[in-house]
């Protein structure tokens, strides 16, 4: 199996039809679908396991039913289960861009196995697409320790080698970026090779609990502790003077707006195609 797709939920209805849905239109048949459902009590899931018993890929959606601490946990446990070489984390309510994501993508592991790059220490990441203001988020080129800083791809985009997420689970003590703490040892520690495709991998719904307002100041703390974990006090002094004087407030107002995302996304993109 080349990739698995995690989708970990608990109670999430319609919104996880619609996630199912839309990978089992893929047109890659090299994957299997993990769904860890943390107890659910709304019934859903039982509802649609008997109206797809048979036919439209349902035979390729395993199912997991097993209590858990929170999302990162679930992932934990959908990683055991997983038998694919590759994993994409999904969340309910997120899409595959189009139906030819997942043949895109192996054919970028089958150029990478040919180079003789090492498949368990990959990760490929993609663009992504924000359903919350219709733009296309364009991801760094290059991962750098700055990029590292400021701005990894999104998870919901990125293809993990399912040896580093064996070797290195989430860790739970952080409530909100456990996946960006994994990402940064994958760069600093793992040594992990990350290949940008140039394609929109995800459409991100948004609205998750790390960016509600009353999680924000834990969200800063962990980023604090994460970075300072992997990064040494010059390192980070410098990137905080480059965040400071290039006005990175103000750039992140500019993102999250409705009237001036579009703009904004579609500039960073060309500025990173020059340096790609």
């Amino acid at each position: 199996m080349k990739i698995s797709v995690i989708t970990v939920c608990l109670n999430a209805g319609e919104k996880l039809r619609e996630t199912l849905e839309n990978i089992l239109e893929q047109s890659c048949m090299d994957l299997e679908v993990i769904v860890k459902d943390g107890g659910s009590t709304d019934g859903f899931l039982e509802s649609w396991q008997r109206e797809n018993a048979a036919g439209s890929g349902a035979e390729r959606v395993r199912v997991f039913v097993e209590k858990d601490r929170g999302i990162y946990d679930a992932m934990n446990q959908a990683v055991a289960h997983a038998r694919g070489e590759f994993l994409l984390f999904l969340n309910c309510g997120d899409l595959l861009d189009d139906r030819d994501v997942l043949e895109r993508t192996c054919r970028a592991l089958e150029e990478e196995a040919k180079a003789g790059t090492d498949m368990d220490r990959l990760i490929l990441y993609g663009d992504t697409k924000g359903e919350k203001n219709d733009v296309a988020i364009a991801s760094a080129p290059q991962i750098t320790g700055f990029t590292c800083y400021r701005n990894i791809p999104c998870h919901q985009s990125c293809f993990y080698s399912a040896a580093l997420c064996r070797e290195r689970p989430y860790d739970l003590r952080y409530k909100i970026r456990a996946d960006y703490d994994h990402f940064l040892w994958c760069f600093y520690r793992a040594g992990a090779k990350m290949r940008h495709m140039d394609f929109p991998v995800a459409v991100y719904e948004g609205g998750g609990f790390s960016e509600q307002r009353e999680n924000r100041a834990l969200d800063r703390q962990e980023h604090r502790e994460i970075t300072a974990k992997y990064m040494g006090r010059w390192e980070l002094l410098g990137y905080r003077a480059i965040m400071a004087c290039s006005l990175a407030p103000l750039r992140t107002a500019l993102a999250e707006s409705r009237m001036f995302s579009g703009f904004y996304h579609r500039l960073k993109e060309r500025i990173y195609r020059r340096k790609s």
